[in-house]
């Protein structure tokens, strides 16, 4: 079989075509895979039509949903290259991702009109794109499509159902994952069919995953912990059962109804779904575990799961990862409290020092990965690309320890990102934004324990006019930055201690502002 992912859906297609593919629980539609996979060559046949070729990128601005995954495999088949926008960003972010990926097209949902019809006001900060095309949700109506854009699902249904030309694959581009960079801009991982296909190899050989399970998918499908699992599904021939938003209540009640065997979530999901009064209103019969990733899992929270008998399975992963580097499966978690796991499968990982030779174990260095999985490069940035692939290692930033046995502990972060509601932050974003007010001096942001989202920014900040308030940089940020960045607080400084260098000095920063994240 060529490797190209968009034959996986057509290869499953072909072997199981009657069996449950896709369920969207807001519209109620449900798609075997047969129909998925005619419905996803109709949509390769119009991108075509529309001009879109090998190597082309379409950026998706929209919720989950059938479309979603009709445009990925789509696009995967005639070896165009998928650009998922992360749904939170402001009109001015997305503008910069389109414009560094040079997206042609711009496919939205009908949630995301008022930003879409922001930028198409803005032709001069998207310059590549060249169509607007309106995705209708399950409750739009012919009013709700705007003028400026085509209509997805009339062009849809107007093109042929069988499978297209496939040409393209193995080390070409299929996905570009923006994730925010230390310097406060955006960088685009770039994985490949190879990368995104070796991930599922490397998922399905690693977890207690089985042919047919159904899946609830919770995370959303511009995350690598969404898209990377969904991918693996269709490799499985499990069942997608998909949320559009997030709902804890909803997550247990579609446990119960569709006889959920997995599912994934982040530890900020996790924390909701257990304090939900619908918790004790649904059984779970089949539900065999639930993975977290994106941050660390408190032990008193894998110890509530554990008291109602659901295992959680933790995972650590990044974008340029394409989702594994290391699994704490459950069999695991009682003797090996606050570690994310051993390496998965297809996958190596070393700790090393600052001359980047491997620690001793328990001995804290930087967390290495290599695996086939591992993203080809930095979209467009070859001196970040260079800084992090070396000599086949991906250097990830994170700092960790390594046990005798090769489970990893993470103890802290290079690059001070701030993980909050499993949406990453980076400092240096939100402070760019801050330094730009008139009356700011100085400041620097860390994260803050957050019972609500694990972890929230902190705006400290030197002030250069003594009438500045903190509920006035709040209100500054707003508008300026995803509401997921905005600080939570803000706390006022003499100074921001810095070393020799000008870096803050963050760990003296955290011991001496050790505040809560207001609720």
């Amino acid at each position: 079989m060529h490797d190209n992912i968009g034959l996986f859906l057509s290869k499953r297609a072909h072997l199981d075509p009657t069996v449950e593919a896709f369920v969207d629980v807001a519209s109620g539609l449900r798609l075997s895979y047969h129909e998925l996979n005619q419905r996803a060559n109709q949509t390769a046949h119009f991108l075509a039509g529309l001009g879109i070729k090998r190597g082309d990128r379409v950026a998706l601005l929209m919720l989950n949903c059938p479309a979603y995954l009709e445009l990925f495999f789509g696009l995967a088949k005639i070896g165009a290259v998928t650009v998922p926008l992360n749904i939170r960003l402001v009109a001015d972010e997305l503008a910069y991702i389109i414009q560094d990926s040079g997206s042609r097209l711009l496919m939205f949902g009908p949630e995301f009109t008022k930003v879409a019809g922001e930028l198409q006001s803005k032709p001069d900060q998207i310059k590549s794109v060249e169509n607007f095309v309106f995705v209708a949700g399950p409750d739009s109506s012919d009013a709700d499509h705007p003028d400026f854009a085509l209509d997805y699902e009339r062009l849809r249904l107007a093109s042929p159902t069988h499978e297209p030309d496939i040409s393209a694959g193995q080390e070409e581009m299929l996905y570009i994952m923006y994730t925010s960079g230390t310097t406060g801009l955006p960088k685009g991982v770039v994985h490949t069919h190879n990368s995104a296909i070796w991930a599922c190899i490397t998922w399905a050989a690693t977890g207690e995953f089985r042919l047919y399970d159904r899946y609830l998918l919770i995370l959303p499908l511009y995350h690598v912990g969404a898209l990377t699992p969904v991918t693996a599904n269709i490799y499985l021939g499990s069942t997608n059962v998909t949320l559009r938003t997030f709902d804890p209540g909803e997550a247990w009640r579609l446990i119960e109804k569709e006889q959920i065997d997995t599912s994934l979530a982040v530890p900020a999901m996790l924390n909701f779904m257990i304090q939900a009064p619908e918790l004790n209103q649904y059984a779970r019969p089949n539900l065999r575990w639930i993975m977290s990733g994106a941050a660390p899992v408190p032990a008193s929270l894998i110890a509530a799961y554990s008291d109602i008998g659901i295992p959680i399975n933790e995972a650590f992963g990044m974008p340029e990862t394409c989702g594994p580097a290391c699994l704490l499966r459950g069999m695991d978690v009682a003797d090996h409290p606050a570690s994310c796991g051993k390496a998965f499968f297809h996958t190596d990982i070393r700790v090393v020092d600052e001359n980047g030779l491997d620690v001793q174990p328990d001995q804290p260095g930087e967390i290495l990965i290599r695996g086939r999985h591992v993203m080809k490069e930095y979209w467009n940035n070859p001196k970040a690309t260079q800084e992090t692939l070396k000599d086949g290692w991906l250097h990830s930033g994170d700092i960790a320890t390594m046990d005798k046995d090769g489970f990893i502990y993470i103890k802290d972060r290079l690059k001070d990102m701030i993980i909050s509601g499993g949406e990453n932050v980076y400092p240096a974003e939100i402070e760019n934004v801050i330094l730009s007010h008139e009356k700011v001096r100085d400041v620097a942001v860390i994260g803050q324990a957050s019972p609500k989202w694990g972890e929230s920014p902190l705006a400290i900040v030197v002030k250069k006019s003594e009438s500045l308030t903190a509920d006035e940089i709040m209100a500054f940020c707003v508008g300026k930055l995803a509401r997921f960045k905005l600080p939570k607080n803000v706390e006022f400084a003499e100074v921001i201690p810095r070393n020799p260098s000008g870096k803050a000095l963050k760990r003296e920063l955290r011991k001496n502002f050790p505040v809560g994240a207001p609720e």
